[in-house]
């Protein structure tokens, strides 16, 4: 009798090395599917051993950093989007991708399921299951920590530490250093173990991608960058890509303790979680981004932008991301991004980034109306005058109808 094919998002992580081992068991013919989105990747053969020596059929492998940067990373960056306010959403805005390759590959495999090892607490169960549901509505979802049998057998991570020592299964996660991590191209997020505790500390060993800000050079770095409607397309003078400009200003950032936060956000299925990431590309990106906004943009443009934002963030934090209304904020980005173009000088201190100026052929910013220094140009004070009273006179209005009640 022929198995069951099912597709599994394949790390080769802890979690689903374990997982590849367990649907195998379970009568499953695994696919692992591991998509190189512009992390440190380990040796790509040992990943396909892990994953073949695990049990599973087939072990593919696809570099989607390009894709990751353009369609997903970009995006984001210039709609400036931030979760409550402080997370950039790194990890958010790679599972939607992960999902798209995914239904993908179970479509060319004649795979009838799909599997993730996301937790039966976090949100990118939900992510992972509504963008599988959106692609394909009768795709069958495999999720094993929400399976009594596997969640009563691996409870914890020491759970399945234990298992994979006991099989053999290479793994990063150790017993003595029990966090979890994803990296991607735009971060790294650490979580659970010893960091369930809000009050303590992250261990200094525990950061890969930046130095803490202490450690940082003495020396201020200076960098130049060039977008071109919205898209960067240069640092210093130096061209490339969206990907090999990211990977630059990860390297650059994380030398200059860029990007590193320590939250506790809200997730989608109702408790808080402790987070600590570590953001450095694009950290900076955003915050010359939202510069070269401020001179290329229209108030109004800028005023609906902000106000759409944490609806934005929200609808990929909780894994909309293949969703209408989706669809129709991607559009309004695009649209806005028309003309987003100029150099933004900034400068970069032991964790600080400080913008030191901008400009652009297409600046609204006009220094012979701005200065009190010159002539008044086209803009006349007296006008200041009628404009002021039109526009305090509801309040006016409000205030003698209160005092006459």
């Amino acid at each position: 009798m022929e198995k069951e094919k099912v597709v599994l998002a394949y790390s080769g992580g802890l979690d689903t090395s374990v997982i590849v081992k367990w649907l195998v068991e379970e009568g499953y013919d695994v696919i692992a599917l591991c998509l190189d989105l512009g992390q440190k990747v380990e040796n790509l053969d040992l990943i396909r051993q892990k994953g073949l020596a695990a049990g599973a059929s087939a072990v593919i492998i696809k570099d989607v950093a390009e894709e990751f940067a353009n369609d997903y990373i970009l995006p984001t960056i210039q709609m400036n989007a931030v979760y409550e306010g402080t997370y950039l959403l790194g990890t958010s805005i790679g599972r939607p991708l992960i999902v798209k390759h995914q239904i993908a590959c179970a479509e060319e495999y004649g795979a009838t399921a799909v599997a993730h090892g996301s937790t039966g607490k976090g949100n990118d169960q939900v992510r992972f299951e509504i963008g599988y549901y959106a692609l394909n509505p009768d795709i069958k979802v495999i999720a094993p920590w929400k399976i009594k049998k596997f969640y009563e057998a691996y409870p914890g991570r020491k759970e399945l530490i234990e298992y994979a020592q006991a099989h053999e299964l290479p793994v990063k996660a150790t017993l003595e250093e029990p966090w979890s991590c994803d990296e991607n191209l735009m971060h790294i997020s650490f979580e659970s173990g010893m960091l369930e505790d809000p009050w303590l500390k992250p261990p200094v060993d525990m950061f890969e991608l930046s130095v803490s800000p202490e450690d940082a050079p003495d020396s201020v770095t200076q960098l130049m960058l060039e977008f071109e409607d919205g898209i960067p397309i240069s640092i210093n003078g130096e061209k490339g890509s969206p990907l090999q400009l990211i990977q630059k200003l990860n390297r650059i950032g994380g030398k200059n303790g860029i990007g590193r936060i320590d939250i506790v956000e809200s997730r989608y299925v109702g408790m808080k979680s402790r987070g600590v990431y570590e953001t450095p590309g694009g950290t900076i990106l955003m915050s010359a981004h939202r510069a070269i906004e401020s001179i290329t943009l229209t108030e109004d443009v800028i005023d609906l932008k902000e106000s759409l934002m944490p609806r934005f963030a929200k609808q990929i934090y909780n894994g909309y991301w293949f969703s209408p209304q989706m669809e129709l904020l991607l559009n309004l980005v695009q649209q806005s991004q028309k003309g987003v173009t100029g150099t933004v000088r900034l400068e970069l201190y032991k964790g600080n980034i400080t913008i030191t100026g901008r400009k652009s052929p297409n600046s609204l910013y006009d220094a012979d109306i701005a200065s009190m220094e010159k002539d008044q140009g086209n803009f006349r004070v007296e006008d200041s005058d009628g404009f002021i009273k039109i526009h305090a006179l509801p309040l006016r209005l409000y205030k003698k109808a209160r005092q006459d009640s």
